[in-house]
């Protein structure tokens, strides 16, 4: 075979294996989305408003409950003495996991009746919560694995069984045995926990997992997942804390018709990183050839994309209400009020991610986190003033400004780590 039929067949293999990776991302964005429909006739706004908490909580959990150390296993796997440590170094991070989920379950016991309280759900599902968010570890790490090992299909399948696997319960519980918000919940716990073994299992029978102490591997874990705690923090003030907030103000039957108007505006989401899974390679190839003439098209792709993406975000005003009604019901009416704000903020986020690119590819990624938790604690701040004056209208609008001010700091920010003609309107080329 020549060299040129060898690289035609790796360039294939390379995108098959993306769209692999792709459509299973889309599909298990999907599957919560699809549910939306069924839940909402069978559980009134307080008890959907109680299915949010816990999973604000469970989210919340997820950069303490292992402390991140699924990503330095990935990293790990890049380092020359990858083969001969790998197992060892696995084994470490679940050590990790073992020690960190030990701490987290004595402060949720420590301090229970008071999230219970503030988050409007039964002490047993504060514990339960960290068992989910330790249990997704498990999932996490044989997902990252086969991701560096190039395994999309194996990715891709018990990606997609654990979201189904969550979706089939969730029916048989709330729908087909009326157990109610409790139902649900206990989907989003034992489709981890299964899955969860499984994938420990898996791990195991490749060889992957090993257990000794090996305080170096340990320290060398933690010395990566413990700096993004903080980034991954930022986040979850930026895009989930809202939730809490609204219930906090305004009780749990908010909370529910607030977390509806949001899941229906991910749909914009989904779109947006699939777009850019697809987009990032293409993007890369390019600014790596450095040509003036291919950057002015790209900035002028970009100004055409966000076009459409606010188009978008108009068009939500107008049709969103009444999708409200048409999908989760009457008793989700007042959804209607935010859906728009709330999918002008998901346009922002899409807006952001074609300028975040430019800090991937220049590897300047320390300020960016300084922008996202930047951007988050703002947004905690919004909500605070906002709610009590404005209701839920209050929270959408604090988002809105949170990820305006996100996606204008990111794009100065790309511009100086990566220049681009952004403004160099009249030279940029059809």
């Amino acid at each position: 075979m020549t060299d040129s039929a060898i690289a035609t067949r790796k360039k294939i293999s390379l995108a098959s294996g993306a769209m692999v990776y792709l459509a299973s991302n889309i599909l298990n964005a999907s599957i919560p989305f699809l549910l939306l429909p069924i839940l909402t006739r069978h559980l009134e706004p307080t008890e959907y408003g109680q299915v949010a908490m816990f999973q604000v909580l469970v989210s919340a959990l997820t950069a303490f409950v292992g402390l991140n150390a699924v990503g330095a296993a990935n990293r790990k796997y890049y380092d020359e003495d990858a083969r001969k440590e790998m197992s060892g170094y696995i084994g470490a991070c679940f050590q990790i996991l073992a020690i960190s989920f030990l701490f987290v379950s004595a402060f949720l016991l420590l301090f229970q009746d008071w999230l219970a309280e503030a988050l409007g759900i039964s002490p047993i599902w504060i514990f339960l919560a960290a068992v989910s968010s330790g249990a997704s570890f498990f999932v996490k790490m044989r997902l990252g694995q086969w991701q560096v090992r190039k395994q999309p299909l194996k990715y891709g399948a018990l990606q997609i069984s654990l979201s189904f696997f969550n979706a089939i319960l969730s029916l048989v519980l709330v729908v087909a045995l009326s157990y109610g918000p409790e139902g649900r919940m206990a989907g989003e716990i034992v489709a981890p926990v299964v899955l969860g073994a499984l994938a420990f299992f898996l791990l195991i029978k490749d060889g992957l997992v090993r257990f000794s102490l090996r305080l170096d591997q340990i320290k060398d874990a933690l010395s990566f997942g413990v700096p993004l705690i903080p980034h991954v923090g930022g986040a979850f003030l930026l895009s989930t804390v809202d939730r809490f907030v609204v219930n906090k103000h305004l009780g749990l039957d908010s909370a529910g018709v607030y977390m509806v108007a949001v899941q229906l505006t991910m749909a914009m989401s989904i779109c947006f990183d699939a777009f850019n899974k697809a987009y990032v390679p293409w993007l890369f190839e390019r600014l790596k050839a450095n040509e003036t003439a291919t950057k002015r098209r790209i900035v002028k792709w970009t100004y055409t994309y966000f076009i459409i993406v606010l188009m978008m975000a108009g068009a939500a005003f107008i049709i969103g209400p009444y999708a409200i009604i048409l999908i989760a019901g009457e008793k989700y009416a007042a959804a209607g009020t935010v859906i728009g704000i709330l999918a002008l903020g998901q346009a922002f986020q899409g807006m952001y991610l074609m300028v975040t690119n430019y800090i991937f590819f220049a590897k300047k990624t320390a300020r960016l986190s300084m922008v996202t938790i930047f951007s988050g604690v703002l947004n905690v701040g919004l909500l605070m003033l906002l709610i009590p004056i404005l209701g839920l209208q209050g929270a959408a609008i604090a988002f809105v400004i949170a990820m305006a001010i996100r996606f204008v700091s990111t794009w100065w920010l790309a511009n100086i780590s990566h220049p681009m003609p952004w403004f160099d309107f009249k030279r940029v080329e059809g």
